[in-house]
């Protein structure tokens, strides 16, 4: 018996190959099929398969496809062995007619066609009344690489067990969803619906006249005791896409409204040389995402260095319109004393709704840099005229001879003198008989201590990444001890420090955010740092001395 078995089990194994496809079928579980209704279309083949798959992208022009799924078989009755080998997908119409199935191919076999009816869901259905979606894209004329708006509601007026919604889609264009999918409660035509809601960014690519196809919903609905399939399909929207006018020039930037606003700190228009100054501009604009906002390039001003700070870029949608927001910053530091215009800066812009170039300026401004008052002053020094080059006096001129003799004192100063004497000395022993002998007590730290412990170790990680030349690591690590030891921000202690270290800083600032990358030594830096440490040791201990 063992061995009946063991030789059905070869000729099996050597047959297996020899298996060839004789017929390839088409079929499909629905036919006519609704409008946004998926239906399962299988193709089988009645013989061994190896790795291979029809190709089904023909129906891709007219359908919606999902993927395709493979499942084999074999088995052997009465000593005679057969295998087939199916696939299986989802297809969906997003609109009514007549359409083909085409033939599909697998190892020189051919399937038949297959003709298909898709019908219109009709107004008053009564499916599309438990379960149906509704588009809107704002505005719905634009120009290339605007941003709309395009909202999806699905209403569910039934208890729903399962769902799935394609995304909308579009031939040249862009979709991106916003955020998370809102859920709330609507009432329409006297029916209480529960709406889910969910928001795309499209931005059209090419000019021409184009069409969003809406989203797809399928799922499952309670029918008292049963499960009940249903699926609804949102309205397809047409979309005028208007070219770039050829008279536009600098980055394009199509939008319904765009505003720029700046803030200075500090806002003196009178600064000290050294102080930075940070200049933070502000730029909103709608109907565009937050890629497409421009960089804002600030003229370069003799007798200024000026370094970009990190840029933070946002949007978000409000009242159907998407709202992007830029907020750029960049730090100023005056060189030289010396009254300064800083240019206007100007900004073009496509008016999409007057269908105009305009501008988003900001007016030029005078900044006055005075020296810094901390500084010592460098004075002019006139030399004085050589004796040999003063005129010689006429010989019947006589100069005046003024002579100076100490007054003689009397015997009355005297005796005032010494009794001054006298009452100094009584009073300074009187002093030490009632001096209170007890321990003399350290001054307390204050707030600004660069001798605790935090601070320390930071100073020594500084020192470390120093000779490690790494700027950003620096930076981080100096910013953080000036906050532990100096219990200030780090921008406004540089204001506070000599010219040596602010330019230090400065170049570094410059390495990290500047175009024009800048070399650095950072040693030279923490050798700074130490000799600031040192210094306020020593003053802190001169206070201390002058308690005992």
């Amino acid at each position: 018996m063992v061995m009946r078995f063991a030789i059905c089990f070869i000729l099996f194994a050597v047959a297996l190959p020899t298996l060839a496809i004789d017929r390839l079928t088409a079929s499909v579980d629905k036919n006519p099929v609704l409008v946004g209704e998926y239906f399962t279309l299988t193709i089988e083949a009645n013989g061994k398969v190896s790795g291979q798959m029809p190709d089904t992208s023909a129906i891709a022009k007219n359908f919606v496809t999902g993927p395709i799924s493979t499942s084999s078989r074999t088995q052997i009755v009465n000593g005679s062995m057969s295998s087939a080998t199916s696939w299986q997908m989802q297809v969906m119409s997003r609109s009514a007619g007549e359409f083909t199935l085409p033939a599909f191919e697998v190892s020189g076999i051919k399937s038949q066609p297959i003709n298909l009816r898709v019908v219109a869901r009709e107004s008053d259905d009564s499916q599309q009344k438990d379960i149906f979606v509704t588009t809107e894209l704002a505005p719905q004329s634009l120009y290339v690489q605007q941003a709309a708006l395009y909202t999806v509601k699905l209403f569910i007026g039934k208890d729903l067990l399962d769902a799935q919604m394609t995304q909308p889609t579009m031939n040249e264009g862009s979709i991106t969803a916003m955020g998370q999918q809102e859920e709330a409660y609507e009432v329409v035509d006297g029916r209480r619906y529960r709406v889910i809601t969910r928001k795309y960014l499209i931005q059209p690519q090419k000019s021409g006249n184009f069409t969003v196809e809406g989203p797809i919903f399928n799922g499952q609905v309670r029918e008292g005791y049963r499960r009940m399939a249903v699926s609804a399909v949102g309205e397809s929207i047409d979309v005028e896409v208007k070219p770039i006018p050829n008279d536009y020039r600098g980055a394009w930037l199509p939008s319904e409204l765009v505003n720029l606003a700046e803030e200075w700190q500090p806002e003196d228009k009178q600064v000290v040389v050294g102080s930075p100054i940070t200049r933070t501009f502000t730029l909103t604009a709608l109907g565009i995402t937050k890629e497409q906002m421009p960089d804002i390039e600030i003229p370069s001003v003799d007798g200024f260095r000026i370094y970009p700070d990190e840029t933070d870029r946002n949007q978000m949608a409000r009242d159907g319109r998407v709202i992007s927001q830029m907020i750029a910053s960049y730090a100023l530091l005056p060189q030289k004393p010396g009254t300064y215009t800083l240019p206007e800066i100007k900004l073009p812009w496509f008016n999409t709704v007057i269908n105009r170039i305009q501008y988003a300026t900001l007016p030029a401004r005078t900044v006055e840099v005075i020296a810094d008052p901390n500084q010592p002053q460098t004075t002019t020094v006139q030399p004085q005229p050589n004796a040999t080059m003063q005129p010689v006096a006429p010989s019947n001129q006589v100069e005046p001879t003024i002579i100076y003799k100490e007054a003689d004192k009397s015997w009355g100063d005297w005796v005032l003198t010494g009794s001054g004497y006298a009452l100094w000395l009584i009073t300074l022993v009187v002093m030490l008989l009632r001096k209170p002998h007890t321990p003399v007590q350290a001054p307390a730290k204050n707030s600004q201590d660069p001798d605790n412990t935090n601070a320390q170790d930071t100073l020594k990680q500084l020192g470390k990444v120093a000779k490690q030349n790494e700027n950003r690591q620096f930076y981080t690590l100096l910013r953080e001890y000036v906050e532990l030891a100096y219990k200030q921000p780090l921008k406004s202690w540089i204001s506070q420090q000599p010219t040596e270290i602010r330019e230090e800083i400065a170049k570094l600032q410059a390495s990290l955010y500047s175009a024009n990358k800048q070399q650095v030594d950072l040693v030279t830096l923490y050798n700074h740092m130490s000799k600031i440490k040192k210094r306020s040791k020593s003053d802190a201990k001169s206070r201390l001395e002058t308690l005992y």
